[in-house]
């Protein structure tokens, strides 16, 4: 038996792959999603994860008006795939079209029945991790800039000193077991780990209209989900700024390197530890890693601009327009002092504004914020100064932390804005939430935009930017098989502990049996059998384990279940006539 295992691990791919296809695989894509979630994503351009039952069945569902509620909609396509004669298990291993090139043909089941449980306060507390086998699968719901406007993503957004809360609270159900928060600008989205996506999905959706407000009619048409390797492939797109409001911006490697960062952060006085395990903390390293490595070998962020550039690329076309003068002409003013008043600031500069006031509640960051641009006449004032300092600029960013709005249309008409003789006034609002009130535009002298308004400027650079993408999503895919194979190996961990394991017990046994006949061994003696046996058994483990952990390129690689039942480890050893990965 060991001679023809390790002939076997050695190399026998014909034997594996003969074994393979004696078994009943479970063919078909990751799992069900309702229309509204793959509406959303095909609208993004993102391939939506399905089977091929599940297309057929959509008609169906629509006839029955069950997809506008989602436990309706999965309890209902359960029943009718199980009609079809679909099997379900708990497990599932896909990958999309994107990984088709460098990754091995994929077989994936549906997910388990929902279950609706929330977890208790001692949820990380018992008999320790799950094993490697059942640690779960991404999946990601969310929403962007090209599924849902500002007045959406505003009521979903997250401040980021408060991501490990939301993380979790999410993490207190049972279905989920590892979860993390991306909240920009542009883009709510929520990462997850679970075994069972119905559940996982179901949860989240009650998570997200708890903190938003908002019902399953306002809130699902504006969503997308992604499972397994289609949001693997997502976040390596967004991190690499393919899927960003302006094509290639470094702003959001920077915010998904903070969702890594707080994901796997200790708990510490300013914020609780973060909820990602062994699957989403891979998955986010991952994705920094590979967007420093698109921007590096495709030089994609070369000229690219982030949401603060565009804005100034904004108000160059408009204030000739709005104000009847050049940007550089303009009296400017700057509200907030954060990161993307930085940008504003260098930005401005570099389009030939020489004079700017910066308004900020705290005066010590806001003159810290003007002494890194020496270039620039900064004059610092707090936020107590905000109306006065609008009523002598022509064009004011506004950029604050503030989770309403801080100039309204009923404020600028009290102003005197809605006269005549007004001096016109150019808003561009770029938080998120909003700090300009919509009705601005109202005002007759007011010119207000959002960062919706941005899509003019950004046409300009996707054109210019599309042959980048295409070669940064080749270097993406390969980042994307990587991944995918990584995550296939977690299932063959057990069985190689299990096997060390058996070997050793017997090597153990054998050893202490021998003994009796070994006694005129010196220590040195029994000291050098000890390591002699060692070796032997490492040498003879040293071909299967290599096989275990090598990646199933052509999908010939032994099941879990074959391993164990030729080597008769694991808890199912006696049962070999089962296929399927675990």
């Amino acid at each position: 038996m060991l001679s023809s295992a390790v002939s076997l691990f050695a190399g026998s791919a014909g034997y594996a792959h003969g074994a393979g296809a004696a078994l009943t695989q479970t063919a078909g894509r990751s799992a069900v999603r309702s229309a509204n979630y793959c509406a959303a994503a095909r609208s993004m351009g993102i391939n939506c994860v399905a089977t091929s039952v599940v297309d057929t069945l959509e008609t169906q569902l629509r006839s029955q008006r069950l997809l506008n509620t989602g436990a309706d909609a999965a309890s209902r396509v359960r029943e009718l795939m199980e009609a079809d004669g679909f099997q379900f298990s708990t497990t599932a291993h896909a990958r999309p079209p994107a990984a088709e090139s460098t990754a091995a043909p994929a077989k994936a089941e549906a997910a388990a029945e929902p279950a609706p449980a929330k977890k208790g306060k001692d949820k990380k507390k018992g008999s320790g991790p799950p094993p490697a086998a059942n640690l779960g699968t991404p999946l990601v719901i969310g929403l962007s800039h090209k599924t849902a406007t500002v007045e959406v993503r505003e009521k979903l957004s997250i401040q980021e000193h408060v991501w490990n809360e939301a993380s979790q609270a999410l993490c207190a159900f049972d279905s989920i077991r590892e979860a993390a928060v991306l909240s920009t600008c542009n883009r709510f989205e929520v990462y997850i780990v679970a075994e069972d996506h119905y559940a996982a999905t179901r949860d989240v959706m009650t998570y997200l209209k708890g903190h938003s407000g908002l019902g399953d009619a306002e809130l699902r048409p504006n969503l997308f989900m992604l499972l397994e390797s289609d949001a693997v492939w997502h976040l390596l797109r967004v991190a690499s700024g393919l899927d960003s409001h302006v094509i290639g911006e470094g702003q959001i490697l920077s915010q998904v390197k903070a969702c890594y960062s707080h994901a796997i952060a200790p708990e510490a006085e300013s914020e609780p530890a973060g909820s990602a395990g062994k699957v989403l903390g891979r998955l986010l390293n991952s994705a920094v890693m590979a967007g420093k490595f698109v921007r590096s070998e495709t030089q994609i962020a070369k000229g690219a601009v982030s949401i603060s550039s565009a804005a100034v690329e904004l108000a160059v076309l408009r204030a000739p327009l709005d104000l009847g003068m050049p940007l550089e002409s303009t009296s400017v003013c700057v509200i907030g002092a954060g990161k993307m008043s930085r940008l504003l600031l260098t930005h401005l500069a570099s389009h030939g504004v020489t004079k700017v006031k910066l308004l900020n509640r705290g005066r010590a960051r806001a003159e810290e914020l003007a002494a890194e641009h020496p270039e620039l006449d900064v004059q610092v004032g707090l936020m107590d100064e905000l109306w006065p300092s609008l009523q002598e600029c022509d064009l004011a960013f506004t950029s604050t932390s503030a989770t309403g709005c801080i100039v309204t249309g009923a404020e600028l008409r009290e102003r005197g804005w809605d006269d005549e003789a007004a001096r016109p006034l150019s808003l561009i609002d770029i938080s998120v939430p909003r700090n300009v009130d919509a009705e601005c535009n109202d005002v007759s002298a007011v010119h207000a935009y959002n960062v919706d308004d941005l899509k003019q400027v950004v046409a300009k650079n996707q054109a210019r930017r599309r042959e980048k993408v295409l070669e940064a999503e080749v270097l993406l895919r390969d980042k994307l098989a990587e991944f995918v194979a990584w995550q296939g190996s977690l299932q063959y961990v057990p069985a190689i502990s299990q096997l060390q394991a058996k070997f050793e017990s017997v090597r153990a046994s054998e050893l202490e049996k021998a003994t009796k006949k070994l006694k005129s061994l010196d220590p040195k003696q029994r000291q050098a059998v000890e390591v002699l046996t060692k070796g032997i058994i490492n040498k003879l483990l040293h071909a299967p384990m290599t096989y275990l952990r090598s990646d199933d390129a052509d999908g010939t690689k032994a099941t879990v279940d074959q391993i164990n039942a030729l080597f008769q480890t694991g808890d199912r050893a006696d049962d070999n006539r089962r296929g399927g990965r675990r």
